[in-house]
């Protein structure tokens, strides 16, 4: 590897800090487009050309993810194949909450644009594509952001209408939840050279991007404008960010977090022509403080606020499926306002919903299978619920049905509401690390029994597929596909037979 000489005197010994901290992000590999979860403590970036990307050696880049640990961010670790194909994946931006990642790909979908993956357990759901009309990128640099509320994203692309090779356009999200067509930034922004990785302030006003179009320190510099309308196209000059960003070799993929002062960027300076990612931060750098997200609503009739008094009281009891008797258990609901984990005891459990409303439901306790149920509360006029849960204890043999688990007519893929009931499965296996289990699939008596014995066999190495990419030993999973050869119920009507398509897992070993 070669290494250059560089003698600038730098004032900053907080630059000095930051790349400290970045020492085991950092590889012989090329870092781009780190990316800060909202609550500061997680930071998502791509890595190209990785051995252990989907993709191999060859693969342009998958998502890594690394953690915020004693004053460190840890070794980045592969973000797995739910997030990541042998395309390019990126991060282009979270939700406020934190329940949404968009991603910068579109995952096999027939026209190009982004993604939006939502939080599952402890994991990320399959992405979902969002369709740009007309999107069409010809470059094979990816850059782009989506801000917090879900309705901008500018991005840069070659594409029609470009002044010169990649430009930044943007695209809006409409009140009817569709999107526009990419608008060119205009020629305040882009030129007849590339104009490439953009982002935004929180408010949207000041563009932040990389361009070798406008001189500097290196090939590719760190420019600041700011929107001076809603048009898009009319802004400030562009103002170089200077020496403690830019150097002389390439800086790109540039982030600002105004909540705690912190600064994100990727540079080529003594990498060898890869990327490192490079942090400016006011100090040590801390997490910031999160603070409640007000977003700004249209005037609108106001509906009364529900209290304890108008809430649905949803009471039960957790019990052993063997003997009856009531369990200790934790209960976490999960909802449109959020989470909120209770306890069951011997007098079971209390939990107040308030309609209409729609809950997942998990329940775990020590030496008990986790499992998951729904709940929904949609009769207004409704002031109690009981539901009771039944657990099956942690042995060999025990067989669990995933309800939940579900797959499109006569295909092997699975439906998005699936995921959050394998999340469950996975947490469950890596809570305890020497159960190992036997997946099986079965079908309804329709069809071709040979037929219907593959369709099964495949449906189980799909499931599979998700669980090994959570983490978990392909060697503690095995799996059969049965066809229609065991039933649980009649197959005389559909309600029946629905019952009969269905995954289950058995413990094997203990």
């Amino acid at each position: 590897m070669r290494f250059f000489v560089l003698c600038i005197c730098l004032t900053l010994s907080i630059l000095v800090f930051a790349q400290n901290s970045l020492q085991t992000v950092n590889s012989p590999f090329d870092e781009q487009n780190a990316v800060l979860s909202p609550d500061g403590r997680t930071l998502y970036l791509t890595i190209a050309n990785h051995p252990q990307n989907v993709g191999g050696k060859r693969d342009p880049g998958d998502i890594w993810i690394s953690t915020w640990v004693d004053g460190q961010w840890s070794a980045p670790t592969h973000g797995g194949s739910v997030i990541n194909d042998r395309g390019y994946n990126g991060v282009a931006g979270f939700s406020a909450d934190g329940s949404q990642m968009f991603l910068l790909s579109h995952y096999g979908a027939k026209t190009q644009g982004i993604s939006v993956s939502r939080k599952s357990g402890s994991g990320w759901s399959r992405p979902e594509n969002i369709s740009i009309p007309y999107f069409q990128n010809k470059s094979n640099v990816v850059g782009g952001y989506l801000s917090s509320d879900g309705k901008v994203f500018v991005f840069s692309a070659e594409t029609y209408g470009s002044y010169g090779v990649e430009d930044i356009f943007v695209s809006l999200k409409g009140d009817d939840g569709r999107w526009s067509p990419p608008k060119n930034l205009g020629s305040g922004i882009n030129t007849q050279f590339q104009e490439l990785c953009p982002s935004l302030s929180d408010d949207g006003m000041t563009l932040y991007f990389s361009t070798n179009g406008r001189g500097g320190h290196g090939s590719f510099d760190v420019f600041k404008a700011t929107r001076l309308d809603d048009s898009w196209t009319n802004w400030s000059a562009p103002v170089n960010l200077g020496p403690q960003v830019n150097t002389t070799g390439r800086e790109l993929y540039y982030r600002f977090y105004e909540n705690n002062g912190t600064a994100f960027f990727t540079s080529t300076l003594n990498s060898d022509g890869y990327g490192d990612v490079r942090m400016i931060a006011p100090g040590d750098y801390t997490p910031p403080v999160q603070v409640p997200v007000v977003e700004e609503q249209e005037e609108q009739v106001v509906e009364p606020i529900a209290t304890a008094s108008d809430a649905v009281r949803v009471f039960g009891s957790v019990t052993d499926t063997r003997t009856g008797e009531a369990i200790p258990a934790t209960l976490t609901f999960t909802g449109d306002a959020g989470e909120r984990s209770i306890t069951a005891d011997g007098n079971g459990y209390e939990f107040l919903a308030t309609p209409p409303a729609s809950y997942r439901v998990v329940i775990t306790a020590p030496g008990y299978i986790s499992t998951m149920e729904k709940l929904d509360v949609t009769d207004l006029s409704q002031r109690s619920l009981e539901m009771n849960f039944s657990m099956q204890p942690v042995e060999r043999g025990t067989t669990v049905n995933l309800k939940n688990v579900l797959f499109e007519q006569s295909k092997t893929d699975l439906l998005p509401e699936s995921y959050a009931e394998l999340d469950v499965v996975v947490e469950f296996l890596k809570n305890n690390p020497t159960v190992a289990i036997e997946l099986a699939g079965h079908t309804d008596n329709r069809g071709v029994p040979s037929a219907n014995i593959e369709l099964s066999r495949a449906r189980v190495e799909k499931v599979k597929a998700y669980l090994v990419s959570k983490g978990i030993s392909e060697k503690r999973i095995t799996g059969k596909g049965y066809g229609g050869s065991r039933p649980i119920a009649s197959n005389d009507t559909e309600e029946t037979r629905k019952l009969n398509r269905r995954v289950e897992f058995t413990i094997k070993r203990f």
